[in-house]
């Protein structure tokens, strides 16, 4: 149960970057709110999720499904431009990811 608060956890933290990208510096009502509801609510699952699982996995998984999820938004969503060097950061976040997962 734990793992599965940590992904949801990790999935709200791209919400609420993506969300807080489109409020357009706080000055957009709805987006403003998405970012802190979800934030707020990122923050609580992942504190859940480390009553069982150690801090070092739990928040090093957090921030790379936040990264991960923040830069697959940015491409797709937001046409952000996807280079060799980007390319090659992701697939090691994901590496040190699941290296992070079987330790």
């Amino acid at each position: 149960m734990a793992w599965l608060l940590l992904i949801v956890a990790g999935l709200l933290e791209v919400v609420w970057a993506f969300s807080m990208k489109v409020s357009d510096g706080f000055t957009r009502l709805v987006p403003t709110g998405v970012t802190f509801v979800a934030m707020i609510a990122s923050f609580a699952l992942l504190a859940s999720s480390m009553r069982t699982l150690p801090l070092g996995t739990a928040y090093t998984v957090w921030t790379g499904i936040g990264a991960i999820g923040a830069f697959a938004v940015g491409i797709i969503v937001l046409g952000e431009p996807l280079g060799l060097v980007r390319l090659t950061a992701a697939v090691l976040i994901v590496t040190g990811l699941v290296m992070m997962k079987l330790g």
